[in-house]
């Protein structure tokens, strides 16, 4: 019986990429879609929404440089992993698995201790004011708390993928948005807990999705399994990955470094309604965003499998999806762009306008 994998290197192309490509875009307007309800909740708490919503928002630089982390070591592991299963090197895609998965630990650790130390001047420097700078500070300093299940739920997962198992990574984004959409509202208002709660549910729907992601890379039915032996730290292996990571790293700690400078500028000369409104806005861009890095991480597998295979023809077919990903971004805009203020209404006030 053919592995998973194997089928990056022998299926049609259109067909596969599709079968990558659905699963990996569901999974992004899946995450997005749990950010936008856990906002829209937030935004809706009897007389402090606003700024709350506001302090939650200043947390996002945050938020993205831990993302960014898990990135650096998912995403510079997962095509070399894709690479060595072409290569026919299950061995060697195991290897990096397992180095992935310590540094993820040890940048858990490091993450959590950094940020929940210098928490307060950092998120005043983002633009957090006095009057939101308690909610800020409630909401980041229990989603601290909850690193290592982030860094492992979005770091692994990028294995799960790189294996073929598309649908299988989805169903771990999925898992957590349930359990996140459904935990906000008991732990926002039926126990009172305000930003506290919001920011409880989501480490709680961020430890299922990554022990969702364990359980599976575990197990005999992934292709490259997480053993103990390969865990321990192979400069050679840790250098590979540290060269492919840090692009994506770069791309997304930017991402940090622009809404820091949004955040403090719009504090500076706007105030707390302009952050406010900066924090909707981000949810409207993630409509547009996520999606083609969905479209990108369906076809990274079979470019990266089929490299390793040296079908340098395979990996040539499935560039023109990059023309697809141009053509939607344009779309996109311009529907993000007609609809762009029944959105941002709807996020803060869970209603659409008149």
């Amino acid at each position: 019986m053919q592995n998973k994998d194997e089928a990056l290197g022998t299926q049609p192309i259109g067909k596969l990429l599709l079968s990558l490509a659905l699963p990996a875009v569901a999974a992004q307007f899946i995450n997005m879609l749990y950010n936008v309800v856990d906002r829209i909740y937030i935004g809706n708490i009897p007389g402090t929404g606003a700024l709350a919503l506001t302090g939650v928002g200043v947390t996002f630089p945050i938020i993205l440089l831990v993302s960014a982390f898990a990135a650096f070591a998912g995403m510079g592991g997962a095509p070399l992993a894709s690479i060595q299963l072409g290569a026919g090197n299950r061995g060697g895609a195991e290897k990096i698995l397992g180095n992935c998965f310590s540094m993820l630990l040890v940048l858990s650790v490091t993450l959590t201790a950094v940020f929940s130390v210098f928490k307060t001047p950092l998120l005043y420097m983002f633009g957090a004011s006095d009057a939101i700078i308690g909610y800020a500070e409630d909401y980041i300093s229990i989603y601290l708390v909850g690193t290592l299940f982030v860094q492992l739920s979005l770091g692994l997962n990028t294995f799960i993928s790189a294996q073929g198992h598309a649908t299988t990574a989805m169903l771990s984004v999925l898992i957590g948005a349930i359990v996140n959409i459904v935990l906000d509202p008991v732990f926002i208002f039926v126990f009172g807990m305000g930003v506290s709660g919001a920011a409880l549910a989501t480490i709680i729907s961020q430890a299922v999705s990554a022990v969702w992601v364990l359980r599976f890379l575990f197990s005999p039915k992934s292709g490259i399994r997480l053993r103990f032996e390969n865990m321990k730290f192979d400069k050679r292996v840790l250098g590979k990955i540290a060269a492919l990571g840090v692009a994506p790293f770069i791309m997304q700690s930017t991402e940090s470094l622009v809404s820091i400078t949004l955040n403090s500028g719009l504090q500076r000369y706007g105030g707390d309604l302009y952050v406010g409104s900066m924090t909707i806005i981000q949810s409207v861009m993630q409509m547009l965003v996520m999606p083609v890095q969905g479209v990108s991480q369906g076809a990274q597998p079979i470019m990266s499998y089929n490299y390793g295979a040296k079908n340098y023809a395979r990996v040539q077919d499935v560039q023109p999806a990059a023309q697809g990903d141009a053509h939607y971004g344009v779309r996109g805009l311009c529907v993000c762009s007609v609809f762009a203020g029944h959105t941002g209404t709807h996020v803060h006030t869970g209603r659409t306008t008149d």
